[in-house]
């Protein structure tokens, strides 16, 4: 962000704290102040194994690294390492100390967006309320920028000493915008309390009654409460920071010791005062010695400075300090009274109200009040007349709102807006205190008729110019309301150039805006400054980070805030535009890899963005370690809801159902013809399994119901794990010594898992739980054996390459060894008898009186023989569905309404999409399935897979890379999952071909003079009526004689 240093106000910028003028005589430094701890208020860590980890990490990365910096693990960590290395290379020691610092700044920025995380959460979570989270959020960036700007002891090169104190302005300046926040809507409202109410009243308690009641006059006084604030802590960081601050002069300093010298050697001039009174410059219309007079003028304007920050006491203690009692006595009239019109003012005074109730019963209410205002007023013109001095004009002009004198000396927009409140306030103030007085109608009017002229129209000179008429001496002065107040601010004619080019600062404008109420707005100049261009990616962070951490919390403190007080048009401003600046900075942190932080704030989006969110996340670290994805699932896990509710949060079941679906969806890419089809199968099964991860992580114990939800997280992997195991055993038919690694990966990532929570799987009643395990294991058993037959497979054609008088013993024996093995884990799973292969011991029945259809989509790639993929067009697809429809009988196609469709798929053109439908009937869709084959639309599919399509090209299969099977209504309703179908076309695709790789592996052990035993045992299995393997096989693979002639 472009910061404009010499546009900010003087106790803004830290050089200006230490060049005072040289005749200000300051305390001592303080030992030790120059350095300003920065105190970590984070005390509420987010306690997790993830961030635990991440600890440690960073600890072994701190010590491995050869320039102590912290490993980012992330898509640019090889950049990063491969530019130090670059570094290192070339010897340059001085690239690496720009690298130390880059980080140190880094770590910086991370320790904020930490700390207002974990208070958020404080928030969010109840354990503090949000007036106070408000000032902690002020706190936390008073101390962050202190840290970076007077926190470190190495001195920086120019360029980076701008950048820390732009970042540390920056800083100051959001504390000051979190500080006006908690004054407009953390304060509350106050209420008088009955101890402090006088009778009769008197004009301070009338005054603080008036402004507690009117809105106008109670937003005023916060404002110029929040100036204050800020202009004292100013001179409390300058005091910290210097060891001094202003009015720490020598007493007596402004006695005019000069003047007195010069008197006393009898000297004379016409132009210096002969007397040594206060009234002496006045009233002999001369002046003190010039070193005296810069002295008066050093006081005055630390007496401006504490006036500012609200220290009228020790303004007033300051002018006695400096032998000018006289001076404090102007400044504090009634014995000292503070008339602030606030709460606080009242209960300060305490028992010194009834002097201010005695005076008023006999000199008649608000009558000494309006004579010190227009003696004040009298007193900052005769100065600013005679060129007395502009901060004494100022002095006086700030207790009678004579805003013309006081805008001479503001220089910055703090003391601009705080003169003009002030002075608008104390005029609303002196009009009510007006109106009290008894048979004054007609000065009633004056300030009516005045109140409605525009500010600066006509002339009140004509009108009384005594006491009585106060305050018409400085009503045209006033803004006609806060708007016309704030466009005063941007006018250079009024105001000096440096306020008017301030105006333009990002938080002068939210400042503003939070002024006048105008949230929508606010929130639309937000969203603006760190938005992307409308033709980037909407997930590509844009603008200042720290900007868009500002605005994502206060977005939610407002939310929270006002949560009973929107109407709709602005609840839906507040949810729209604050769900997209919410989001934007939650994909700054994931980018800058602080994806535990994320889920706090996606827990305060809507349902669909926090999906979308998640699921766009946990799609780009899908290949990143599993400390990583760790942190996703932690920061989803802990803040949502496992479970969607009433509510309009997004739940973790979402996120885990969308990441789920769009694992299966094709990937487009245009499959070339001599590209390895069983190669693209493999890598593209490696994703979808690779989601199976986010399941098999244990949730931690601080969680509700952490047990139930660990049981529900297995139970749905292993569903899913089943669906995957269906459609990698389709695609794994090829006859190559690479294993499957899609269901290899998820069979490692459910190992963990499993074994944790076997106990209470294999004990619970759950039917489906008890099914979806059975199947799993029969799958494991499948690729077990099938890993054997890939192994004996790498062996032999290893082995074939080599002449056979070169063979060992050794390698003869080890093929042979894999061979039997192979056959052995096959006759294993071939001949269960008590629970066969991939059958359900008791498979869900589905009873309807309505008619029920089926229905199976597939989405495939047509391969030839060869393996080169064919590019479909609308020609070949309706030769597939008329061949698809003549592997089924005509009577079954009639009767079962069956219905074939083929098209190109819209997702990845070279793939095809067939979706078959029929009537479910007894046997196969009611009732139970006797023949466990999946059923007609099985047979139908199976016939293109095994390329044996009787009217379609010879030899040409169908490469299936997803699979699902549907009950539908006859409106074409989807009602639920028919799994038996895909079980089906599995045990009909799968058990043939195990069968057959028995055949393959037993003529090449015959040929290798090992026989196998129980060769026999494999033609008598096929046959027999027990195992009803024969209805699995196509009439081309029961004529095979040889193994080898078959694609696969």
């Amino acid at each position: 962000m472009d910061v404009d240093m010499e546009a900010s106000p003087s106790y803004y910028d830290p050089e200006d704290l230490r060049s005072r003028e040289r005749f200000r005589r300051y305390g001592k430094r303080h030992p030790g102040s120059s350095v300003s701890p920065h105190e970590d208020h984070s005390a509420s860590k987010f306690r997790n194994a993830a961030l635990l980890f991440e600890k440690i990490k960073d600890e072994i990365d701190m010590y491995e690294s050869p320039i102590g910096g912290t490993h980012h693990d992330g898509p640019g960590a090889s950049m990063v390492g491969s530019y130090a290395d670059s570094v290192h290379r070339r010897g340059s020691e001085s690239l690496k100390v720009c690298k130390e610092e880059e980080h140190e700044q880094i770590e910086s920025a991370d320790t904020t967006f930490k700390l207002f995380a974990s208070l958020l959460d404080s928030g969010v979570q109840g354990l503090m309320d949000f007036p106070d989270l408000i000032l902690r959020f002020e706190s936390a960036c008073r101390s962050a920028s202190e840290s970076i700007r007077f926190g470190a002891n190495e001195r920086y090169r120019v360029v980076e000493d701008k950048l820390m104190r732009q970042k540390a302005r920056f800083l100051l300046d959001e504390a000051a915008t979190w500080s006006l926040l908690w004054y407009l809507y953390g304060k509350g409202n106050e209420e008088l309390p009955d101890d402090l109410i006088l009778l009769p009243t008197t004009s301070h308690l009338d005054a603080c009654q008036f402004v507690l009641r009117d809105y106008t006059a109670q937003l005023c006084l916060r404002i110029v409460q929040w100036l204050e604030g800020l202009a004292s802590k100013a001179l409390d960081l300058e005091n910290k920071v210097n060891g001094s601050h202003v009015g720490t002069h020598l007493p007596s300093s402004g006695v005019w010791q000069h003047t007195q010298r010069y008197l006393k050697r009898g000297a004379s001039n016409p132009k210096t005062i002969k007397h040594l009174d206060f009234d002496a410059p006045t009233r002999e219309h001369t002046q003190q010695l010039p070193d005296d007079k810069k002295q008066d003028e050093s006081l005055l304007e630390d007496v401006w400075t504490l006036l500012q920050a609200g220290r009228l006491e020790e303004a007033c203690n300051l002018c006695r300090s400096a032998g000018q009692p006289w001076r404090a006595a102007s400044l504090c009239p009634f014995g000292g009274l503070d008339f602030s019109p606030s709460l606080e003012a009242l209960e300060k005074n305490g028992k010194n109200r009834r002097m201010l109730q005695a005076i008023e019963l006999e000199s008649g209410i608000g009558h000494q009040w309006r004579l010190w205002k227009w003696a004040s007023y009298c007193a900052s013109e005769k100065i600013a007349e005679h060129d007395g001095g502009k901060y004494e004009s100022a002095v006086y002009a700030a207790q009678c709102s004579n805003l013309k004198r006081l805008l001479s000396v503001c220089t910055d927009w703090e003391s601009a807006c705080w003169a003009m409140a002030k002075s608008w306030l104390d005029v609303q103030v002196d009009i009510q205190i007006a109106r009290l007085r008894p048979g004054r109608l007609d000065q009633f009017k004056s300030f009516e008729e005045a109140i409605e002229r525009s500010p600066g129209q006509g002339d009140l000179a004509s009108q009384p110019s005594g006491p009585d008429s106060w305050p018409l001496h400085v009503l045209n002065q006033q803004p006609m309301n806060l708007s016309s107040l704030l466009q005063k601010l941007h006018s250079s004619d009024t105001v000096h150039e440096a306020v008017a080019r301030a105006c333009k600062e990002q938080q002068r404008q939210i400042e503003m805006n939070l002024m006048l109420g105008d949230i929508p707005h606010l929130l639309d100049l937000i969203f603006t400054w760190i938005s992307p261009p409308e033709d980037e990616n909407v997930f590509r962070p844009h603008g200042d980070p720290q900007m868009m951490r500002f605005g994502a919390h206060l977005v939610l403190v407002l939310r929270y805030l006002l949560a009973d007080q929107m109407t709709d048009t602005f609840r839906d401003k507040i949810m729209t535009v604050g769900d997209f600046i919410i989001n934007m900075y939650a994909m700054f942190l994931f980018t800058k890899q602080h994806e535990e932080l994320v889920g706090i704030y996606a827990s305060q989006l809507a349902r669909h963005r926090c999906v979308d969110l998640f699921v766009h996340m946990m799609e780009l670290r899908l290949n990143s370690s599993v400390h990583v994805k760790y942190k996703i699932f932690i920061s989803a896990i802990e803040y949502l809801p496992f479970s969607p509710q009433e509510d309009s949060k997004g739940s973790f079941e979402e996120i885990i159902e969308r990441i789920l679906s769009r694992s299966r969806e094709i990937n487009a890419g245009k499959h070339e013809k001599s590209s390895d089809v069983a190669e693209q199968h493999r890598l593209q099964s490696l994703h979808k399994a690779m989601i199976i991860q986010w399941l098999c992580f244990t949730p931690p114990s601080t969680i509700i119901d952490a047990k139930a939800v660990a049981e529900k997280l297995v139970l749905r992997a292993l569903k899913h794990s089943n669906l995957l195991f269906r459609e990698f055993a389709l695609i794994s038919m090829w006859r190559v010594p690479a294993v499957p690694i899609g269901a290899h990966t998820v069979l490692s990532l459910l190992a963990e898992p499993l074994k944790q929570q076997t106990e209470i799987l294999f004990s619970t009643e759950d039917q489906e739980v008890s099914e979806n395990l059975r199947e799993f294991q029969d799958w494991s058993e499948y690729y077990s054996c099938d890993a054997k037959y890939r192994n004996w497979l790498k062996i032999q054609l290893a082995n074939a390459e080599v002449s056979p008088d070169e063979i060992s013993h050794d390698e003869n024996q080890r093929e042979v060894t894999a061979a039997r093995e192979t056959l052995e884990s096959s006759f294993l799973l071939l001949q269960r008898k008590d629970n066969p292969w991939l059958i359900p011991t008791q498979d869900h029945l589905h009873e309807s009186v309505e008619p029920v259809y089926l229905e199976l989509h597939a989405t495939a790639a047509l391969c030839l023989p060869s393996g080169e993929c064919m590019t479909p067009d609308a020609t070949l697809c309706t030769t597939l569905a008329s061949a698809l429809y003549s592997s089924a009988r005509e009577e079954e196609v009639l009767h079962r309404e069956l219905m074939v469709n083929v098209a190109i798929s819209l997702r990845d053109s070279s793939c095809i999409e067939v979706a078959l439908r029929c009537l479910a009937v007894e046997g196969d869709g009611l009732g139970p399935h006797d023949l466990n084959d999946g059923g007609i639309l099985a047979n139908v599919l199976a016939a293109g897979f095994k390329g044996e399509l009787t009217r379609f090209q010879a030899g040409v299969t169908m490469e299936i890379s997803g699979l699902d099977a549907w009950y539908s209504t006859s409106d074409g309703s989807l009602e639920g999952a028919s799994t038996y179908i895909v079980r089906g076309l599995c045990r009909k695709c799968c058990i043939p071909e195990i069968i057959l790789r028995c055949m393959q592996v037993s003529v090449s052990l015959m040929e290798s003079g090992n026989p196998p035993e129980r060769h026999h045992e494999l033609i008598e299995m096929v046959t027999s009526l027990e195992t009803d393997f024969l209805h699995l096989f196509s009439q081309d693979q029961l004529q095979v004689s040889s193994p080898s002639s078959f694609p696969h």
